[in-house]
């Protein structure tokens, strides 16, 4: 099943600026509309329309890093036909907006903060050691806590090491939360944004939180035709220096 599933997914990246809806990708994997959809959570962790909608999100990060398209075209280019849907989304599961996002890739991103807990009091932790492959070069890893299998957004909480090494991740409120890292290299960085890859990505991982500390081990892959594209405005706008890890305040 997975192979009807990879069809798919490789119909949404040479089709994301198309209307495609759910009958088209289900002929595509030769699938039934409800046996598709269901088959293709099992193999992704997501419905074929998020992911669809990622694809038009990370597609959308390439052109505003590669292109001098105006963000009104590009939200056309990549299938919306509102331009303030496009924004909102955009901004929601980037973490900026489009024209800002565009603006940090020449002058480059901040000071990466760490989020605070939203109730101190109702909060524990997860720590442990990346696993990976043998790798002939030196990688970054970003880990972050997310409420869903899809890295957009706010984490919950992160951390970014250099690995190999091991990860901490302190203010994680009570509840089930999914953990996701990734690896870019960090040798002869592309001076290019969005040629900075991922190398490997960990495996899909549920931790549940009840005021304590956790301690895992997080296993990396190559990066598969099947995952998610990352859609936070790292990795991709990172440099070669480590970023300072700050507290932040939650805004209103």
């Amino acid at each position: 099943m997975q192979a009807a599933v990879e069809r798919a997914i490789k119909t949404m990246w040479d089709r994301y600026s198309e209307p495609l809806t759910l009958a088209e990708l289900a002929d595509v994997a030769i699938l039934s509309r409800f046996y598709f959809t269901r088959v293709f959570r099992v193999v992704t962790g997501t419905t074929p329309g998020r992911f669809l909608t990622a694809v038009r999100l990370f597609k959308a990060k390439n052109l505003l890093l590669e292109t001098s398209m105006t963000v009104t075209d590009i939200s056309y280019q990549v299938g919306y036909n509102s331009l303030g849907t496009f924004t909102s989304r955009f901004t929601r599961s980037v973490g900026i907006s489009p024209a800002r996002y565009r603006y940090l890739s020449q002058s480059g991103i901040p000071s990466m903060a760490i989020p605070l807990p939203r109730d101190p009091s109702r909060s524990g932790s997860i720590s442990g050691t990346l696993h990976f492959p043998e790798i002939d070069t030196p990688v970054r890893v970003y880990v972050g806590v997310f409420e869903s299998i899809i890295a957009e957004g706010q984490p919950i909480a992160c951390d970014v090491v250099d690995a190999p090494g091991t990860f901490h991740l302190t203010g994680v409120p009570d509840g089930e939360w999914f953990i996701r890292a990734v690896a870019v290299a960090t040798k002869d960085l592309d001076p290019q944004p969005s040629n900075r890859k991922p190398l490997f990505v960990s495996r899909r991982q549920w931790v549940k939180v009840n005021r304590d500390a956790k301690v895992i081990d997080v296993y990396m892959r190559p990066v598969d035709a099947i995952d998610l594209p990352i859609l936070l405005a790292l990795p991709e706008l990172d440099g070669q220096e480590l970023p300072e890890l700050v507290s932040a305040r939650p805004t209103s």
